[in-house]
């Protein structure tokens, strides 16, 4: 009953359309015959508007307009939607037409007293055919201007200026006067290719180069720039993003025509708002695939903590290398299920991934866990990391971060694992907090477990990763969003940064060179001053840091310093090289396994105790930790008075210089 409503819902459209067809046949028809005598006799065409002639026409009509109404009937004419048709339907058109041409003549030689000559017949089909495709094409034409006149009325009309004539930039133009655009009007270009200058990108003039954005801003007043270069990183990148926020335009960069969402479907075309890794853009990285692909390749791969920031990433970065099977272990099933279902949507429900949930506390869990599935390589990116939370819980630190790691590492070594990447921090470097001290531990644990095993151990130190899980970049978006005020410990305060993608990948390119009882040092850049991070970071919200966005010194944390090291004094003059440009080895650390294991043994008794003994025992074992904390009558922690990493400007500069490495050749 739905179906017979539908079909009786569009007859009147299709009758309409056979009127209106029956008409133009007959007008075509009587334009042929005066084309046909005006060429034979230029005195006859007054004599056919007489009724005789009109009378002598309707035998043929008779037939004529029923063969060709059957036939576009049943030829599917009627059910064009020629709002939306193209060549095909044409095509069918002209078919059909010719078809009933066809017919009519056929009928027509039948006949002995022919009504119309055969030059008429022919004459009428190609008028026939031009008027009906023609005022069906008008009508498509009428409804697309009526549309874009309405969409224009609509649309964006925001002053734009675009960044880069290339194929990125035409590509900016194109989506600005599409259809129903809303992302502006482009006035100008700039580009640093001088031979550009002058030149036009769909009618958009080339007015200069980048350095003259200020003054175009001013002149052409524009309200919006978008940044449409593909091939530019690193520093200069970071110049042109610095200067297009200084005019206070809204700044936005064009997105990756390839890029994916979550679920593996192509993200609609279009510009994207800057995001703190511009801030921070960095060359591109050069992977050696085919080494990372030669042990992840068809291997079955366990990454703990692979729900946590670093530990997704690569898990993400891992699946490109087709691994026989992907373990995912965390002990919070939110965040690994939300990944098991962002890679299952983007390579398939048979992907091969499994979530397995447990903490690395658990001894018997992780047994299991190797007895069950086999790995044969571990990235071990599970751990506690915030440093305040960890100098108020110091056991339960080192319940987490060392003793969780001698339980992954005993297990995995009792379980045939190949291949042991343990994720490390700066804050291990001569640490003042008790997480840097943990982890410091952890890289000694990796060295006496590849001396002592046939498992490849080995640690990658890298700082701060932007916009993971409680760092600092979230934390200023939040408090700017909220009105303010944007919080910063100290005013001096400076550290190393890289992409969460930028360190997984190094973090897989490390795995691959697994040099065993190394710890690879990744090349983190120029270290970042926190206050000129927060200050981009308010003008890209609109805002000017003092003026209408408080910025306020709130004083060191617990275990909190000036800035980071890579790099311990034992390690200055004795990095390491390797085949990577951005991974450096530092130099083996001499360690009394009998006495570091005794000492194991009594932190781990201290820590399921909670005894306050914990921090005594780091720093016995740890003699480069000096901890930047002290307990309060109430059981508080604070930074400690008088905290040796408080320098002056001069020596926080001279201290960070003689922080960077000189590198011997391997």
């Amino acid at each position: 009953m739905q179906i017979s409503n539908q079909i009786l819902k569009g007859l009147p459209r299709k009758i309409a359309l056979m009127l209106l067809d029956c008409g133009l046949i007959v007008f075509c028809y009587w334009l042929a015959i005066i084309v046909h005598f005006d060429g034979e006799d230029s005195a006859i065409p007054a004599t056919l508007l007489r009724a005789e002639v009109i009378r002598a026409m309707a035998p043929m009509l008779l037939y004529a307009l029923p063969i060709y109404m059957i036939v576009f009937w049943f030829g599917g004419l009627y059910e064009i939607m020629w709002e939306y048709a193209g060549m095909r339907d044409l095509g069918r058109l002209l078919c059909l037409s010719g078809l009933s041409t066809g017919l009519v003549m056929l009928v027509d030689l039948m006949l002995r007293d022919r009504p119309v000559s055969g030059a008429v017949l022919i004459f009428g089909s190609v008028f026939n055919t031009g008027a009906i495709a023609g005022v069906r094409f008008l009508w498509r034409l009428i409804k697309t201007m009526l549309a874009m006149a309405a969409s224009r009325s609509e649309s964006n009309d925001t002053p734009m200026l675009i960044v880069g004539a290339g194929n990125a930039g035409a590509w900016a133009v194109t989506l600005c006067k599409s259809k129903n655009q809303t992302f502006g009007r482009p006035v100008c270009i700039v580009d640093d290719d001088l031979t550009k200058k002058g030149l036009r990108v769909q009618g958009v003039p080339v007015r200069g180069t980048i350095s003259d954005i200020p003054e175009l801003v001013r002149k052409y007043h524009i309200m919006e720039i978008v940044i449409a270069i593909t091939t530019v990183h690193g520093d200069r990148m970071r110049e042109i993003i610095n200067l297009c926020n200084s005019t206070h335009c809204r700044v936005r960069m064009i997105s990756d025509p390839h890029a994916v969402d979550e679920s593996g479907n192509p993200l609609a075309a279009g510009f994207r708002e800057l995001n703190t890794a511009d801030f921070l853009s960095r060359d591109e990285i050069q992977l050696n695939n085919a080494q990372i692909s030669e042990y992840l390749h068809d291997k079955i791969v366990l990454v703990t903590g692979g729900g946590g920031s670093i530990g997704s990433e690569l898990c993400r970065q891992i699946m490109r290398y087709q691994p026989r099977r992907l373990l995912i272990f965390d002990i919070y099933e939110n965040c690994a299920y939300e990944l098991e279902t962002e890679l299952r949507g983007r390579y398939g429900a048979a992907a091969p991934i499994l979530t397995l949930i447990g903490s690395i506390r658990d001894k018997e869990r992780l047994d299991e866990v190797f007895e069950t599935y086999h790995p044969t390589v571990v990235f071990h990116a599970a751990a506690h990391k915030h440093v305040p939370l960890m100098e108020i819980s110091p056991a339960e630190a080192v319940k987490n971060n060392v003793v969780g790691t001698k339980n992954l590492l005993t297990s995995a070594a009792e379980h045939d694992v190949e291949r042991f990447v343990q994720l490390s921090t700066d804050k291990a470097v001569n640490p003042t907090n008790v997480m840097g001290c943990t982890k410091r531990l952890c890289e000694m644990l990796i060295q006496s477990f590849a001396k002592n095993t046939d498992m490849k151990c080995v640690a990658v130190r890298f700082g701060n990763v932007l916009g993971s899980h409680g760092s600092v970049i979230p934390l200023f978006e939040e408090q700017i969003k909220r009105g303010g005020p944007v919080t910063i410990t100290h005013p001096e305060i400076v550290r190393y940064f890289m992409t969460i993608p930028e360190a997984a990948q190094l973090v897989l390119q490390a795995g691959g060179l697994a040099e065993s009882g190394s710890i690879y040092v990744l090349d983190m850049g120029e270290p970042v001053k926190i206050m000129d991070l927060a200050n981009r970071l308010i003008r890209f919200y609109g805002y000017e840091p003092g003026v209408n966005m408080e910025v306020k010194i709130t004083g060191l944390r617990p275990g909190e310093k000036l800035y980071e090291e890579l790099m311990m004094d034992a390690e200055q003059d004795k990095m390491a090289k390797t085949a990577h440009n951005k991974i450096f080895i530092a130099p083996p650390m001499q360690i009394d396994l009998a006495a570091f294991y005794s000492d194991l043994q009594r932190l781990q008794e201290a820590a399921h105790r909670n005894d306050d003994e914990v921090v005594d025992i780091l720093q016995e074992m740890v003699p480069s930790y000096h901890p930047n904390r002290r307990v309060c009558a109430d059981h508080t922690v604070v930074a400690a008075s008088g905290n040796t990493a408080l320098f002056s400007k001069a020596e926080l500069a001279q201290a960070l210089n003689e922080r960077k490495p000189t590198v011997k050749e391997e």
